[in-house]
């Protein structure tokens, strides 16, 4: 059957197209700075908020309309398998991404459901097979079973651990099975409420030998795919230790894990935790350690994940800027779309809708950065900023050479200093010609 009502397959028809089921910018054949649009941004639609979410907030019951949720248990875990390649066609997105409690239920053991998931899982596998389609990255969803209230790798209690290792031992296997391009870690309750009741050294060390044993674990089973922390500074916990990239990097490089780790970004989390995504992007660039992205958007008005689908050009344009500068681009990673219809929107069609907005958003924003680029414009101006560090005595720190005496002979000799203006406005004007012209 068609959950969907029978939509065709997204096609591009171009920026004048006033057809709503068409891509206006996103060809995916499209070649931008020697590669194709689809090979930029290997899209993937997460299952979450696309299959298993309801609409329900804290103030309201569920409001979406889905027409596999008129089974229950195990035969919805099967409908939403097959309403998530339904999807993957339509849209044409050759990738996607799951919590393990996202595709099956919990039993009443660990043992039970760990065979509802190796069953969905098997039929994850051969919808796999017959469509072509991928599997960017799995997760262990560790923060929704009230056994995780305190927290999983950093709970305060051993048996939770224990059941924690497990669950992403599981996962792991899976990723292993289904050939999973990346494997996630997001701390939904990696954090505390409190310093008045909690051990900051002991949870933060059992935090580190939890991903040392995950690493290990990936060794001895042969897994390949690159393991990737997402930061978020709250929600729900109060305080995450995954703040912001910074902070993850500094944990990764205290505990020897930077070896294995690059970074999941998201952009209502940058915002959460007071940056913008490209300044997340560019902190992980310059470190080596951005891996992949999850594309949604928060509304600066609310102090929450709202998970909105992007479409803020200015702030996709900069984020495919970074993914453009780094080395390899985005690489094993992906543009997951981490990103939920509001709860006005409940009709199937308009997840349909968002992902179309979503994808030609990130399109024009790999259009205008890639015209960026070519045009120099953010280089020419990082040149004429710093160019008292090319010559002279600038060159001299650089290079290590000047030392505190030299600086002070030289600012003795040179008491007229002068700065230079920094142009802002005429740098947004210009990146908003582009936007409008590129």
């Amino acid at each position: 059957m068609s959950y969907f009502e029978n939509v065709q397959q997204v096609k591009y028809e171009g920026r004048t197209s006033t057809n709503p089921l068409a891509f206006k910018f996103y060809n995916p054949d499209q070649v931008i700075l020697g590669k194709t649009m689809r090979e930029h941004m290997r899209f993937a639609i997460a299952y979450w908020h696309s299959f298993s979410a309801n609409g329900a907030d804290p103030f309201g019951s569920g409001t979406m309309v889905r027409d596999w949720d008129q089974y229950s248990g195990m035969e919805l875990a099967k409908a939403r398998v097959e309403a998530c390649f339904e999807l993957l066609h339509i849209l044409d997105v050759d990738y996607f991404a799951f919590h393990d409690r996202d595709i099956a239920p919990e039993g009443d053991t660990l043992q039970e459901t760990n065979r509802n998931l190796d069953e969905i899982v098997a039929l994850i596998k051969d919808n796999m097979q017959a469509s072509g389609k991928k599997l960017l990255w799995n997760t262990a969803n560790m923060f929704t079973n009230p056994r995780f209230v305190h927290g999983a790798a950093t709970t305060n209690n051993a048996d939770v651990f224990a059941y924690a290792a497990a669950q992403v031992k599981k996962a792991l296997d899976h990723a292993k099975e289904l050939g999973s391009e990346n494997y996630v870690f997001w701390g939904g309750r990696e954090g505390y409420e409190t310093l008045l009741n909690t051990d900051l050294g002991l949870e933060l060390d059992n935090l580190a030998r939890f991903l040392h044993m995950a690493v290990d674990y990936a060794k001895e089973i042969g897994y390949t795919g690159q393991f990737l922390i997402e930061p978020k500074p709250k929600e729900p916990s109060k305080h995450q230790y995954d703040f912001d990239a910074a902070t993850t990097l500094a944990f990764l490089q205290k505990y020897d894990l930077l070896p294995y780790f690059k970074l999941n970004l998201e952009a209502n989390h940058a915002t959460l935790a007071g940056h913008t995504f490209e300044h997340e992007l560019r902190v992980a660039r310059i470190n080596g350690v951005l891996g992949s992205i999850d594309a949604n958007q928060g509304d600066l008005l609310l102090g929450w994940d709202t998970d909105e689908f992007p479409t803020d050009l200015y702030s996709t344009t900069m984020a495919m800027y970074e993914i453009l500068l780094n080395e390899g681009g985005i690489g094993s990673g992906g543009v997951n779309f981490d990103a939920k219809v509001r709860r006005t929107s409940f009709e199937p069609i308009d997840v349909v809708y968002a992902h179309i907005a979503g994808m030609d958003s990130f399109a024009r924003g790999l259009q205008v950065a890639a015209k960026l680029i070519e045009d120099r414009v953010f280089d020419n101006i990082l040149d004429t900023r710093y160019a008292s560090f090319k010559s002279g005595i600038g060159a001299d720190i650089v290079s290590g050479k000047a030392d505190f005496k030299s600086l002070e002979a030289y600012a003795l000799a040179n008491n007229n200093i002068v700065n230079q203006s920094g142009r802002l406005e005429l740098i947004k004007a210009t990146v908003n010609q582009y936007l409008i012209n590129a």
